[in-house]
Order: C-alpha cells, then structure tokens, then sequence
C-alpha cells in the first residue's frame, strides 16, 4: 500500500514498531487478538488494528502539501478535514479556515471567494451542489480534492446500479458530511432515500410490506429522500450502500432484512431475486472492517476497562465505542490531556455530553488490564502518549522505557 508523507508529529516509533511486527507476523490479518504491553502491575491490551486509514494519511498528505504549495494565497477547507481536533487546529494554526461546519452550516461567506482562492475538499467528500457552486466562482476543486477513494467507491457503485434501475438505500447518520455527499451522488442519478439504523429498517420495510400506507411515508422519512421520490413506485427494485464509517454489522444487517423483506413480498424466483435487490457488500469500508474486528478481537482478553481515542464528533471511532461498551466500562477520550490518575474526562456518544468520572483506576489490585484503540482519523503519536501517562499511573519512568525498549528491540 502506498506510503504517504506526513508530520512527523504524527507518528509514533512505538506504534509503527508493534504494526509492523503484527503485520510481518500476520500478512492475512487473521489474528485479531491484542498486542499486550504488559508493565507489572498494568497491561494495555492495544488492538490490532486501530488509527490512521489510508484515506485519512491521503488527506493528510495533501492538505499539508497545499499548503507549501501555495504561499500568500487564501486557503479553506470546506469543512473539517477529518474528524480530529489536533489535525484540524494544526490546520488551522497554518492559515487554514473552515468554510462550513461539520453540518453544512456556512462558517465564511462562499459567495466571496474568488478564483485565487485555494478550496480543499475533505475527506468526506461533498455534494454535486457545493462542487457546482465552487466551479461557479472559477475554483478548480479536482486540484485539491482529498475525498476518500473507498468513499468514492461507494458513489461509484451507487451509479452502476442506478444504470440497472434500482433505488439507493443509503445506510447512514443523515446530517453527517459523508452521508449528504453520498445521497447528493446517488440521487443525481436514482432515485434515493437515507436510512440511520435497523428501527428505520424495519419501519421501511412495513411500508414494502403494505403494513403502512403509502400515505404516511413522508411523515416517516421526511427530508430523507430525493426530489420526487415516490415510495409506492421507487421501493420495488432497492440497494442498499453505506456511509464508510457505519458499523459494519449493521450495514450487513440492514442489507440482509431488506433483501428478505423484498423476497416476502415480491416472492421472487431464486433467478429473480437480483431484479429486486442488488448486491452493495464490496461498498464495505476495508478499514472500518479491520478497526472493528480488531475491537471484538481485543474484546476476547479480559480487561477492567476500554479507552477509545478518537474526535468526538468521528462516526467510526462512536462505533468502536459502541462495541466496546457493550462488554465493559469504556471511555472516550479526544486527547491525552484528558488523562488524570484520580480522574478521566471523557465523552457520550448516546448523549453528547461529556462526563467526568473520579476514581476509574481499580485500587488494591495486584494487576490492572486496560483495553486501547483508536479510531481511523487518530495519529499513532496519541496512542503512545496515552500508553506512556497510563502506565506512569502504576510503574516508575525506569521501567516504562524498559519495557518498551524490549518491545523496539524484537
């Protein structure tokens, strides 16, 4: 895979060091148990796969070139190049400004750019209407376009099935940047309608089913769907594609009960079933895949709790989250600073509030195991950070540099 330039800053000789022995060790990724950092009187279970993607060091890399590229000139990004504050502050300490938030709310009057200034998409992506508007003022938006290529896999096969006359069924948070360029790809070209999770699944499916008028559809799924979207004729031929940073799972399992729904009630021949439900799985992020098996792999070691680092508003690091506090006390944390021995500042996803719990660390045991990832727009250089603050909780400076000294020299 393509190595990228970025800051420095950004890497950890440690973290690359473990990545490099699990990937050596494992070419076909099929150990997906935790590297253990084992300090004495703490571990840290680090998962296999965590951090940057390939997408994220992509952007990175032309984000930071642009700006070298460019000196003097104005320079924005469209939004929030990933979903993490430290990439985004170095950004913004360079000269950098955001033209939107990450809802599409305007930040910097776009009607007062001109052709001099330098736009750079995000990783995200955006839709056909900001594209158009960007070419309007004479920005040349291919020069500096940083949209993640899985993410534009995804539009691609939105239009070959549009080709073949289905729907498209996006399976995404319906305000997230990725999931409102995805939709504005698709519905340039089908017809299309944005779910969030299974329960809007399964309320779809009672109007397939003819449990639900067709009457009450737009009271359901109210700006979710294209112009002129008509469900009792758009909703017998569907796809089903997703934003990249959804859990896999439930991408799966949303495809899967749509594409069961669609046979009960079109009761197709075995031949026939394609001309009601196409195949989308190869839309299926490889990283959000790899972060998330790394989790349940890491989620088999017994542990006192999980800390997960990530931006706070990033959808895959919230998923990472999700699946590890379905097994233990968990924390989301958007930086090292929100470390303290007596207490930890940390984040809900459910709520979007964040906590402050006292006392998270066990007390009186002989040993403590701590689980750790981070999600795709993380960099290493945190991860270690975290690693080095808690394990200075629990051992001397000696003995931190020489456990991990033992790890560079394997």
């Amino acid at each position: 895979m393509k190595q990228f330039t970025i800051p420095s800053v950004y890497r950890s000789q440690l973290i690359q060091h473990i990545k490099s022995m699990r990937k050596a060790n494992d070419k076909m990724k099929r150990d997906l148990t935790p590297t253990s950092i084992d300090f004495g009187p703490v571990v840290i279970h680090l998962a296999r796969h965590f951090g940057f993607c390939y997408g994220v060091e992509n952007a990175i890399e032309i984000a930071f070139r642009t700006i070298e590229q460019n000196p003097g000139k104005r320079i924005f990004l469209l939004s929030e190049m990933i979903h993490n504050p430290l990439v985004n502050h170095d950004l913004v300490a360079r000269g950098v400004s955001f033209l939107q938030d990450t809802k599409g709310n305007e930040l910097f009057p776009i009607d007062s750019l001109t052709a001099e200034d330098v736009v750079i998409i995000p990783a995200f992506g955006t839709t056909l209407e900001m594209e158009a508007k960007l070419r309007d003022k004479g920005i040349p938006i291919e020069t500096y376009n940083t949209t993640c290529p899985f993410v534009e896999k995804v539009w691609n096969r939105s239009e070959q099935i549009a080709e073949k006359g289905y729907t498209v069924i996006v399976h995404g948070k319906p305000t997230h940047e990725e999931t409102r360029a995805t939709f504005s790809h698709a519905a340039a070209h089908t017809p299309t309608l944005v779910i969030n999770d299974m329960s809007e699944a399964i309320e779809l499916s009672q109007f397939i089913r003819g449990d639900k008028p067709w009457n009450q559809f737009d009271v359901s799924f109210s700006g979710r769907t294209s112009a002129g979207f008509d469900p009792e004729k758009d909703l017998k031929k569907i796809g089903v594609v997703n934003q990249t940073t959804m859990l896999a799972s439930d991408t799966q399992a949303i495809a899967d009960f749509l594409r069961a729904t669609m046979i009960e009630t079109f009761n197709p021949s075995e031949d026939a079933i394609s001309s009601y439900v196409a195949d989308t799985r190869d839309t299926l992020c490889y990283a959000t895949n790899d972060n998330q098996s790394g989790v349940y792999g890491m989620l088999e070691q017994p542990a006192d709790f999980a800390i997960v680092i990530g931006g706070y508003n990033s959808s895959n690091t919230s998923h990472l989250v999700e699946l590890c506090e379905q097994k233990l006390p968990t924390y989301h944390i958007d930086h090292p600073d929100r470390l303290k021995a007596d207490r930890i500042h940390h984040y809900h996803f459910v709520t979007n509030e964040e906590a402050l719990t006292t006392d998270y660390l066990p007390k009186d045991k002989k040993q403590t195991h701590i689980l750790l990832t981070s999600g795709a727009s993380c960099p290493d250089a945190l991860v270690e950070v975290v690693i080095e603050k808690l394990a200075s909780y629990f051992v001397e400076e000696n003995q931190y540099k020489s456990t991990i000294n033992q790890i560079l020299q394997r």
